[in-house]
């Protein structure tokens, strides 16, 4: 495997950035105390955090009611993805006037691969980057920017000296900057992936770095504990692409949803914009699944299984089959916490080309009912809401169903 010598990528990963996004799009916020909140409740966690919040003591994940309790002053904003996924493109578009976009990773985060040319001056490349982003952007939107001979290793070195950082990880300096890191600030390296090296005596980053390429292997139960070693010690890792496996939305039910009516009309609505995104991608699923809690954590998951399948009907009729299910064998006083659904065992379409042409009434049927669907999303997406759908549609409170904004998901603007 190749070891560069030199930085090859460079990492920009945004500080704060919901709460920012805030700050930027509502410059009476700028220097004030911000949280992200995911609905409009005081029965929730703050999903994002400005740096001014960030020094009282408030973390993502806490509580309204202990955001307001360490930091009295602290403004909480509904979560708007669709103005956050504009900004997001307005940034790409901004870092693209220095170079090129490698890979968008998350709605934050960013790599870019950096020709020859560029990495002899990879820190003025770096500069020009970060003032490209407030020039284009503005200064409340600040990123941080690693520098390494892989992507793992530029996105540590981002990490590092946060907000507004710039690191360099220089292939001929390691491990020495890596050594002051715990463990569970590597990518990849999450509590119980830890625990797990602590049991075989690997507790910190210097006995992780001497630790053999095939004994992580063994440690993780799979490749990604030897590419992990790879990429630490300067590698160029390349991954493989990975395949489609599922379309799929969850949402925490609000207050007055928790009865299973509620769930069933919120898990309907989250089963068409999955079934929608699925069918622009050019999927049919052979399997839906059915995921209910409640709020003890304990949960009902029930699946269906079917011929390939892609129009809205069919898949709506499945998920009426599944809640039946649901109701018989859960208590009728079920107060419910989530709901959560999920098409898998995807096919392609021309995998399905057979049975698209089968001439039964049942094939016909389907087939129309398919037309008609795509005819929805094309009109949904025009007038950017649910003007066609199959049944009642429910308004779930906090909105942009199926369209929030997940860890390596970037709603497409047919989603809001």
């Amino acid at each position: 495997m190749r070891k560069p010598a030199g930085v090859e990528r460079l990492y920009i990963d945004f500080d704060s950035f919901f709460a920012s996004a805030e700050q930027h799009l509502q410059p009476r916020l700028r220097g004030r105390p911000v949280g992200v909140v995911p609905i409009a409740s005081e029965h929730t966690g703050l999903i994002a955090v400005s740096r001014e919040a960030k020094a009282a003591g408030v973390k993502r994940g806490t509580s309204v009611r202990d955001a307001r309790r360490l930091c009295p002053g602290i403004v909480l904003v509904a979560a708007r993805h669709e103005r956050y996924v504009a900004l997001h493109r307005a940034i790409v578009r901004a870092v693209e006037t220095v170079l090129p976009v490698k890979a968008v990773c998350s709605i934050d985060e960013m790599v870019c691969a950096l020709t020859p040319a560029e990495q002899a001056d990879a820190l003025a490349v770096a500069r020009r980057v970060k003032r490209a982003v407030a020039r284009e952007i503005g200064p409340a939107l600040t990123c941080s920017v690693g520098l390494g001979p892989n992507e793992l290793l530029a996105k540590i070195a981002a990490e590092m000296e946060k907000p507004d950082g710039l690191v360099v990880l220089h292939p001929d300096a390691l491990p020495g900057p890596l050594l002051s890191l715990p463990l569970t600030d590597i990518p990849g390296i999450a509590k119980g992936n830890a625990a797990r090296l602590a049991r075989a005596g690997i507790g910190d980053m210097a006995a992780l770095w001497r630790t053999q390429p095939k004994e992580l292997r063994r440690l993780w139960g799979s490749v990604e504990g030897e590419r992990l070693w790879m990429g630490l010690h300067g590698y160029a890792v390349e991954r493989p692409e990975t395949q489609r496996r599922m379309f799929g939305h969850g949402r925490v039910l609000p207050a007055g949803w928790r009865s299973p009516a509620g769930a069933y009309a919120c898990a309907r609505v989250l089963l068409a914009k999955a079934a929608s995104r699925m069918r622009r991608s050019g999927y049919a699923a052979k399997a839906l699944a059915l995921w209910l809690t409640d709020r003890h954590s304990a949960g009902w998951y029930g699946e269906e299984r079917f011929p390939p399948t892609a129009d809205d009907p069919s898949l709506l009729a499945s998920l009426a089959r599944l809640f039946l299910h649901a109701e018989r064998e859960t208590p009728s006083d079920a107060r419910l916490r989530s709901v959560h659904v999920t098409l898998h065992d995807l096919v392609g379409a021309q995998e399905r080309e057979e049975d698209l042409f089968a001439f039964t009434p049942e094939a016909q049927i389907k087939r129309r009912h398919e037309s008609l669907s795509l005819l929805a999303d094309r009109l949904n997406a025009h007038y950017r809401g649910p003007l066609l759908h199959w049944g009642p549609w429910a308004e779930i409170p906090g909105g942009y169903a199926g369209a929030k904004i997940a860890f390596n998901r970037i709603p497409d603007a047919e989603d809001f």
